[in-house]
């Protein structure tokens, strides 16, 4: 089942084609996009999501977006909706049609039904592979033109690090700088456990701010667990407590293999991060 809600207030049936072949999302993947967690109706992380979208907005040069219309979309796929009680509300915002100085931008949000692999991979855990990203970790302050913390629509090379990444037998990736620090996932933020002390790399190294990993931060701390923003080695991965790939749909998923190298057992920690997130939406 899928749910697609334009900011007008209408509906549109997903089976239909909406976006012109000269949109500059189709043509040059020049636009931005967010994926928000909906379960038992309701939005999780919805005002964090909303702002990420405003800042890669700024970040593209693209209009000021109207918040309370995009959140009067995803309601509208919520209300709407009647498949399985936890569904994905992705955002998409494309600048337009190129070449028409009159085209208004193209944004839409669009519920859909979340993969069963990644509700696998929840609990069963999953094999990464460490990739490198090709440049350092100054790179976000030294070329802000690469965009690199706008959640746009330019996917290939994630998608690509992915193919790379089942090539080698894994389910999924680990970016690293050129001097050896962790980054991001494609699709996630790395969360790293040493002493019940949760660890992320800072946007400064030029990955995408993520609303989940704050959530999952704000839970730990509620616990009594401690919380750094700090750079992370990939060397001191394997000798981690616990390695983690946070996001909106995969919410805490555990790292077990780690470039085909067993990591040391967390599924204790990863019930525990588990639970304290949960119960932020309880």
């Amino acid at each position: 089942m899928r749910v697609l809600a334009f900011l007008d207030g209408s509906l549109g049936d997903p089976a239909q084609p909406y976006v012109r072949v000269d949109n500059t999302g189709v043509l040059r993947g020049d636009g931005i996009f967010e994926t928000v967690l909906v379960v038992d109706g309701k939005p999780r992380e919805l005002g964090p999501h909303l702002d990420r979208l405003a800042r890669s907005a700024a970040m593209l040069d693209l209009p000021e977006p109207d918040l309370a219309a995009w959140e009067g979309a995803v309601q509208q796929v919520i209300d709407n909706w009647r498949g399985s009680s936890e569904i994905a509300v992705k955002l998409v915002y494309t600048r337009g049609s190129e070449g028409d100085p009159d085209a208004e931008p193209f944004c839409y949000a669009l519920g859909m039904e979340i993969d069963e692999k990644i509700k696998k991979a929840r609990d069963e855990g999953i094999a990464v592979a460490l990739l490198n990203r090709g440049y350092g970790p100054d790179i976000a302050e030294r070329a802000p033109w690469l965009l690199l913390g706008a959640k746009t629509l330019s996917y290939a090379v994630n998608l690509a690090a992915l193919r790379e990444a089942e090539r080698r037998g894994a389910d999924d990736v680990i970016f690293t700088t050129t001097d050896g620090s962790v980054l991001e996932g494609p699709t996630s933020t790395v969360i790293v456990v040493r002493d019940h002390t949760l660890y992320t790399p800072p946007p400064t190294v030029g990955i995408l701010p993520g609303t989940t990993q704050r959530a999952v931060f704000r839970a730990a701390e509620a616990v009594g667990w401690g919380v750094k923003v700090e750079n992370i080695p990939a060397a001191e991965l394997s000798s981690a407590d616990g390695v983690f790939l946070a996001s909106s749909v995969r919410k805490v998923t555990r790292v077990h293999t780690l470039d085909g190298i067993r990591l040391p057992d967390s599924t204790a920690l990863h019930r525990e991060l588990c639970e304290a997130y949960e119960a932020l939406y309880a």
